[in-house]
């Protein structure tokens, strides 16, 4: 498989332009030669180049319609195997070439833009199952496989499951899951990926190749160097494969919906369903914009619930979600064959962009402690900015100590004195983003809530980033500065400092 464009870029290969205007680093006939010599494939093609200069970053969209990408790289090389990672690294490194990994290009953050141009490394040619341990319910997946194939391999070969839905399933690879320490759907019932996750074999900025983990459980053999990687953004080390745990496709499912006269109501159901030890794969909230835009139910605030587990277990999670949810309205469950049938459809996306709305989504997570405030918070912030269309949230993923909340916002410039509604002009369309991305960080740094929960940070966030760790952010320069003395691993990410250049706001 390979990368689905988020839409197509309005200008032949040979016309598109790099919107952010940085230093860019030139790969020279020399490196490309001996970069041929290593890898299955190399090429300067315009618009291989241009693809690989891009992700799903809402913004990019707006920049196709311009005939522009974000920023592309003077070659993608695509490897087949681990070892000629290994060989292109190690002769980028030798020349100070930056490299960007990427597989799916499926995230929202620009975490897989090449920034300062040099080698995109394409891993979509690392693919597959490599092993399955049905005794241990452990198995072996390259970095470059496709959700689906994840899937239907661990389903169809072995009546297994990883149990990780992002709602990019069809667009991204495991080594995107892993890079941006991605979540499923049903992150609730298996965990996220960075707990799935029991081993990595990655390749460091130099060549050499390393596997962390994965001999046997819980082990304790000092710190645990596979989360070191997992959600590094390809700023450490390459991750090439990685071992999971899996599980058994599950024999029963159970669902409810249900119907709060608040939104906080709501949460206070979710935080109490996960205190008495219930664990329903799903536990979706969503205010009563949402509940509207996407339930016809403006009058609720609608939970859905779906569990999926070994039927004897089902019995005793509903129990728990029925007395939780006791002074709630009871809806249809066809809310969620509803949600099901439409999870994953982002088709409306590029059509708002074209049509001149700026629209995107934050998650970020908080304790159930902060999350009405921070719900209040940055719902009051977004409607404050002009040019606010509309300003909702949904919680997604639930766990014992808090919940991760996400937030859509849509808007466009304000009427003139005469009522005309201007074109959305870049410069407009740059300011209200990132106010709107303040208004939402702002608020839970405040509430001592955490950046992101599962779309990682790229680009779009690290200017946050030093402030959402606090002093620990010098500990992972200082650990950057070691695996990667010469910088070359994504660089500009994460917020990280780079030597290629100024990191530009879009």
């Amino acid at each position: 498989m390979q990368p689905t464009p988020v839409t197509p870029i309005d200008a032949s290969p040979d016309q598109i332009v790099d919107h952010l205007a940085t230093r860019r680093v030139d790969v020279g006939d020399d490196l490309i030669a001996r970069l041929s010599d290593v890898c299955a494939t190399v090429t300067t093609d315009a618009a291989q180049r241009a693809e690989a200069g891009r992700d799903w970053w809402p913004l990019s969209i707006g920049w196709a319609a311009a005939g522009a990408v974000a920023s592309r790289p003077a070659v993608v090389a695509r490897p087949s195997d681990t070892d000629q990672v290994s060989a292109v690294l190690a002769l980028c490194d030798a020349a100070k070439v930056p490299v960007t990994a990427a597989g799916g290009r499926s995230g929202v953050c620009g975490a897989s833009v090449p920034l300062f141009g040099g080698v995109t490394l394409d891993l979509c040619g690392l693919a597959g199952i490599v092993d399955v341990d049905a005794s241990s319910l452990v198995a072996d997946l390259r970095a470059g496989t496709f959700g689906p194939e994840v899937e239907d391999g661990l389903r169809t070969g072995h009546g297994l499951t990883l149990g990780h839905w992002p709602q990019s399933m069809d667009l991204s690879t495991v080594g995107g899951w892993l890079a941006c320490r991605g979540a499923g759907q049903y992150s609730n019932r298996y965990g996220k990926i960075e707990d799935m996750v029991v081993g990595l074999e990655v390749v460091l900025a130099d060549g050499k190749v390393i596997r962390t983990g994965g001999r046997g459980p819980r082990s304790a053999t000092g710190p645990d160097l596979t989360q070191l990687f997992v959600g590094s953004e390809g700023t450490l080390g390459v991750i090439t494969e990685a071992r999971f745990r899996v599980h058994p496709v599950p024999a029963g499912e159970g669902r409810r919906a249900f119907g709060f006269a608040s939104f906080a109501d709501g949460l206070d159901a979710c935080r109490r369903i996960l205190r008495r030890g219930a664990t329903p794969a799903v536990l979706r909230l969503y205010d009563a914009t949402e509940s509207a835009r996407s339930f016809d139910q403006p009058d609720h605030h609608v939970l859905i619930v779906l569990d999926e587990s070994d039927g004897a277990l089902i019995g005793a999670t509903f129990d728990v979600v029925d007395a939780e949810c006791a002074d709630a309205d009871v809806l249809d469950v066809g809310l969620v064959d509803r949600w099901l049938a439409h999870r994953n459809d982002v088709s409306a996306l590029a059509p708002l962009w074209r049509a001149g709305v700026v629209v995107d989504t934050v998650e970020v997570s908080a304790r159930w402690s902060a999350l009405s405030g921070l719900y209040d918070a940055v719902l009051g912030a977004l409607a404050g900015l002009e040019g606010t269309l509309v300003a909702s949230s949904h919680q997604s993923h639930a766990y014992t100590d808090g919940a991760c909340l996400y937030f859509t916002f849509a808007g466009r410039p304000p009427a003139d004195d005469d009522g005309v509604r201007r074109p959305s002009s870049d410069s407009w369309t740059s300011t209200y983003y990132r106010q709107a991305w303040d208004a939402v960080t702002s608020a839970t740094l405040a509430a001592g809530g955490a950046l992101s929960h599962h779309h990682g940070i790229g680009l779009n966030r690290g200017r946050f980033m030093a402030d959402g760790l606090g002093p620990a952010f010098d500990v992972l320069t200082s650990v950057k500065a070691a695996l990667d003395p010469n910088g070359i691993l994504n660089p500009g990410k994460l917020g990280l400092p780079t030597t290629f250049g100024e990191v530009p706001w879009p």
